[in-house]
This record gives C-alpha cells, sequence and structure tokens, in this order.
C-alpha cells in the first residue's frame, strides 16, 4: 500500500507508541462498527455541534451544506461531491472509498496540508478546536483505505486513545522577496485566548522610501484566521501610534470604543481569508505605495477551542519598476452598513455605487460573514445595466476575478451588490465586526481614464 509522506510519519509516531498493537490490549465490542467510533467519538464531539454541522439551522449551513449528526452523517459523506471547487475539480469526495487521499473529509481534518501539494481545500476543521490526533487521523484514514464501511469493524479503536498531536510540520516562515524587488511584513506570535474571538490592529512600517508599485501579493497564516487586511488610512494627521497592538475586544468580549472608532480612518489596501494566498495583479498593472507607507495590520482569529491557540501572519508585497505599469492601481472599497437580516429566512439586499469618472475595473472580490450564502455585483447603468460580472457562493474563500478585457463604466454608471443572506438563527442581524454579525463589501481594483 503507497502511503503520503504524513501517513508514514503518522505510522512511526505510533510505532514509538506502541499503539500499532494496542488491538491486542483493548477489546472492540462486536457492535463496536469503525464509522460508529468515529461518529461518538469524533463527529458528535468536534463537528456535529451547534453553529457548525449540527442542522440546517446553523448559520454556516448555507455555506458547507454539510450535517454530521448522527444518523445522517455517513449518508452525508459517502459518495458525495465536495462544494469547495479545488477538491471537486481534483475528483475528490467528501469520502471515497479505498481512497483516503481522494477523500476531502480526510484532508480537512489533517492541519498538514503537505498530502495535497498545498492546495487550498478550505479552513482546516474542527474549526477553532484542537486539531485531531495522528491516532484519530489514522484511525479514520485506514477506514477509508478499507472502503469506508458503515456497520463494519475495520480499524484498530486504539487508535481513537492516541494523544500524538497530528501537526506534524510546523508554521513555516514565508520566504521574504528577493532584495529590491519587494517587502516582508509579519504580525510574530500571538495567543488567542479559549472561547474567544480577537481582532486587533498594529500600525507597521512597509519600509519604502521611495514610491514603489506592488504587482503581487503572498499571504501565510497559521490556523484559525477569519481573515488578514492591511489598511490605509483616510486622515494621514490621524494616525494610531507605531508598533502599538490595539484589540477590538476587552477581556470581557465588550467592543473596545477606542479602537472602533480608528476602524473609520480604514481604506483597504491588501487581503484575504486564505491560509495561504498567493494573487499576482494582470500584467501592466500594479497599486501605487508612496514613499514612507505605513499599514494597519489587521488579524481576526477565533478560537472555540479549551485550550489557547497561537496565530502567526507573513504577508510579502512584491514590487515592479515603474516603467512596466501601465495603469498605477486605485482600490474599490464599497460597503453597505445598512444591514438587516430577519430570522429564519432568506434575505437579498442590494446596494448601488456609482463613479464620478471614466473607470475601468480590472479585478473584484467580495466580503461577507458565513451567512452570505450568494454575493453577485451587476452592471449598474449604461449598454450593460443589469448584467452580472461576479458571483460568488464562497464567503471563506470569495472568488477573486481578474478581467480580460476589464470592465468599462462610464461617469455616473457604477456596480450594485446583490447578497443574499441566510439567517437560520432566531436574531435579526446587522451590520457588525463580529463573526455573528454580517457584512457585505465590494473590494477590488480599478483605474481611471
Amino acid at each position: 500500500m503507497k502511503y503520503s509522506s504524513f501517513s508514514r510519519l503518522c505510522i512511526a509516531a505510533l510505532l514509538s507508541a506502541g499503539l500499532l498493537n494496542s488491538c491486542s490490549k483493548k477489546e472492540v465490542l462486536a457492535d463496536e462498527s469503525s464509522f460508529g467510533l468515529i461518529q461518538d467519538k469524533i463527529l458528535t464531539t468536534s463537528c456535529a455541534v451547534s453553529g457548525c454541522h449540527l442542522s440546517a439551522n446553523d448559520a454556516t449551513f448555507s455555506q458547507h451544506g454539510l450535517i454530521l449528526a448522527k444518523g445522517k452523517a455517513y449518508q452525508n459523506l459517502f459518495g458525495v461531491d465536495p462544494k469547495n471547487a479545488n477538491a471537486k475539480q481534483d475528483g475528490l469526495k467528501l469520502v471515497k472509498a479505498f481512497n483516503s487521499l481522494g477523500s476531502l473529509l480526510y484532508h480537512k481534518l489533517n492541519y498538514d496540508d503537505s498530502h495535497h501539494a498545498a492546495k487550498s481545500y478550505g479552513i482546516a476543521m474542527p474549526l477553532g478546536k484542537s486539531p485531531l490526533t495522528v491516532g484519530q487521523v489514522e484511525f479514520i484514514r485506514r477506514w477509508i483505505e478499507a472502503g469506508a464501511p458503515e456497520k463494519e469493524n475495520v480499524a484498530d479503536a486504539g487508535l481513537l486513545d492516541d494523544k500524538t498531536p497530528s501537526v506534524v510540520t510546523p508554521f513555516a516562515a514565508l520566504t521574504p522577496p528577493a532584495e529590491g524587488s519587494g517587502f516582508q511584513m509579519r504580525l510574530e506570535p500571538f495567543e488567542v485566548a479559549p472561547d474567544f474571538e480577537r481582532e486587533f490592529f498594529v500600525r507597521k512600517p512597509l519600509g519604502n522610501t521611495e514610491t514603489v508599485y506592488i504587482n503581487r501579493i503572498q499571504l501565510r497564516m497559521r490556523p484559525g484566521s477569519h481573515h488578514f487586511i492591511l489598511y490605509g488610512f483616510r486622515d494621514q494627521n490621524n494616525l494610531a501610534p507605531l508598533n502599538t497592538i490595539r484589540d477590538l475586544r476587552n477581556p470581557d468580549k465588550t467592543i473596545s470604543l477606542a479602537t472602533a472608532l480608528q476602524m473609520s480612518n480604514h481604506v483597504f489596501n491588501f487581503g484575504g481569508s486564505e491560509a495561504n494566498m498567493d494573487y499576482t495583479f494582470p500584467e501592466g498593472t500594479a497599486v501605487e505605495l508612496p514613499a514612507n507607507t505605513t499599514f494597519d495590520m489587521n488579524s481576526h482569529y477565533f478560537n472555540k477551542g479549551i485550550s489557547p491557540l497561537l496565530g502567526e501572519i507573513y504577508v510579502n508585497l512584491f514590487s515592479t519598476k515603474k516603467e512596466n505599469v501601465v495603469h498605477a492601481l486605485k482600490v474599490l472599497d464599497l460597503g453597505n452598513k445598512n444591514l438587516t437580516i430577519l430570522p429564519k429566512q432568506k434575505t437579498i439586499i442590494s446596494k448601488d455605487f456609482s463613479f464620478n469618472k471614466d473607470v475601468k475595473i480590472v479585478m473584484l472580490f467580495s466580503h461577507t460573514h458565513k451567512m452570505g450564502e450568494k454575493f453577485e455585483i451587476l452592471v449598474k447603468g449604461g449598454a450593460r445595466n443589469g448584467e452580472v460580472v461576479y458571483t460568488s457562493t464562497d464567503w471563506e474563500h470569495p472568488a477573486k476575478i481578474n478581467y480580460s478585457p476589464y470592465i468599462s463604466l462610464r461617469k455616473g454608471e457604477g456596480l450594485t451588490s446583490r447578497i443574499t443572506y441566510n439567517n437560520q438563527t432566531d436574531k435579526t442581524v446587522n451590520f457588525g465586526l463580529t463573526t455573528e454579525d454580517e457584512m457585505g463589501i465590494i473590494f477590488g481594483y480599478y483605474y481611471e481614464e
């Protein structure tokens, strides 16, 4: 049998712990099927919990569409196509019999991405909780490789008692750009308390002594991040102090008013929600940054576990020479704060935005929180009025679309955001800063003609 590098490390760890022979030390009851043990000891305790994969009433259900409650999990996993676009393109199933590397469940429960060539299959699970142990991951792998049966005993139950951490590959620093080709910024390791949603800002200098043109961005984050953004400022005379962490939430989970007020001075520049992101702007375009630029580095992590979570972020900004830039880009940051999303139903909210000059739209992407089921961007006005030019159904990893040809809009024309929110909670939800609130923002880049 052929094993991935991660699997070989798993087995080595298990051998050192003497667990491969544990079947002789622990009797497995005849009516305890391997999947029954997965359900009771992993899915029910870590996945099928309120707010995650318990029922269609979970706020996140519209995003993942997956219920893992007892009595439903097996039929929702076995042979089912994934919603994740990369996984679907690669031919994965949620669980594919006799093929753990072809099963998205195995990848999602495995924090070490070396087994799928660092492709983005979404955030590792369980979200905000401690990763599964080596034994738990190996138990699931063996069950899948044995055909993933619903009723049979096909894997050593002793593996489930293993306590060896499964994060075998340490978080690695992002290699900085070569000298003269860009800049690296970093948020050093920081702690996120148990059962806490931590978002903070720290203003840091980019380190450029002259105007630079950024045409590529790389991002690498430890697991558990909701997003990371580099913000610029509307008012350069009203800046936060350098190198000082400003938390949005106080230890008692209340909002820091001073930090919240400072957010009104922000202008989006770069960022994303993918743990490993690498985006290149269309050829001949770049974002112009003046000398001595500073950014408010914004990190947002949440920890649903019982132990502290470690966060850390690297971001690379690659630059190009001025003579290579045909069009210097401006940032689109078009948000709607007038949100009223009623409980137990879907709500569609639209918002129009107009330009006061002729523009070319180069790239678009969207941002909502977990109730954002579908985000559409339409052209407003002109010959293309009402045309849908952007659609994303993945709030965690929204599509980033480069346009060729660019979207041409005349003065007075614009864009419309049309967002379908699915609120399965009992409360009305409005615009807000936490993951329990909602947002609806068009991000992107354009230039003026």
